[in-house]
């Protein structure tokens, strides 16, 4: 059973940053493209970052565009999202997700694995 866990939410200031991680245990992590979704509770879970299997491919949603960046390191089988400037709005519980189908990265049908998610709040 694969098993995903993020980490590194927390309460912040407007204005700071926060990084989160996401590990993955029964897998073959640099197999997989990856990324984070955010959901505030009563909306739909939104897309916010991709990164293909070999890093070299990046997609943002234009909500985190230019104030997250993902990366991941294959040899510790752990991905990362370094959130900058963070928003009020940017309160949610964070998903990392693994293994996509190969449609919208963005859409959430598209992944097969998911995380329990980390809350961020960001104060303001």
């Amino acid at each position: 059973q694969v098993q995903v866990v993020e980490s590194g939410g927390g309460l912040v200031q407007a204005g700071g940053s926060l990084r989160l991680s996401c590990t993955a245990s029964r897998m073959n992590f640099a197999f997989y493209d990856m990324g984070w979704f955010r959901q505030v509770p009563g909306t739909e879970r939104e897309g916010i970052s991709y990164i293909s299997a070999s890093g070299n491919i990046t997609h943002y949603a234009d909500s985190v565009k230019g104030r997250f960046t993902i990366a991941r390191d294959n040899a510790k089988n752990t991905q990362y999202l370094q959130m900058n400037s963070l928003k009020p709005e940017d309160t949610a519980l964070y998903y990392c997700v693994i293994g996509s189908r190969g449609g919208t990265w963005s859409s959430r049908f598209q992944w097969n694995y998911w995380g329990q998610g980390t809350q961020v709040t960001i104060s303001s």
